[in-house]
């Protein structure tokens, strides 16, 4: 995808299209769900400089949702944590971050394994 093509869906606030398009890269790694799209984002573009695109996602494996912000470029990305939001947090940080981990690994999409049955 181009950079074009994400400016155009943020400009014209195709919301549901973005979160679609995040959805359907995400379930590559994650199982459904896990990581959504957020509020929205922000873009750079101006003539004489490469575009730059920020997507608000969410990623929300059991117990905990942590908000992001994904920065894509011409020659870098990254992922900045601006939240973390435990369903039932715990007193003692070390052991909110251990469940961070293991919520986020029970969450990946494991080739060969069906995903766990939800009910809806």
């Amino acid at each position: 995808m181009d950079a074009a093509d994400l400016v155009s869906l943020l400009r014209f606030e195709c919301y549901g299209n973005l979160a679609d398009l995040i959805s359907s890269a995400a379930e590559l790694y994650f199982l459904p769900g896990t990581v959504v799209f957020g509020a929205g984002g922000d873009y750079k573009l101006d003539w004489d400089t490469e575009p730059e695109v920020v997507l608000d996602l969410e990623l929300r494996p059991e117990g905990v949702t942590v908000y992001t912000k994904l920065f894509l470029a011409k020659e870098h990305a990254g992922v900045e944590i601006t939240h973390v939001a435990f369903s039932t947090p715990a007193d003692d940080p070390d052991d909110n971050t251990a469940f961070l981990a293991t919520s986020l690994s029970n969450a990946k999409f494991k080739v060969g394994h069906a995903p766990p049955a939800t009910a809806h």
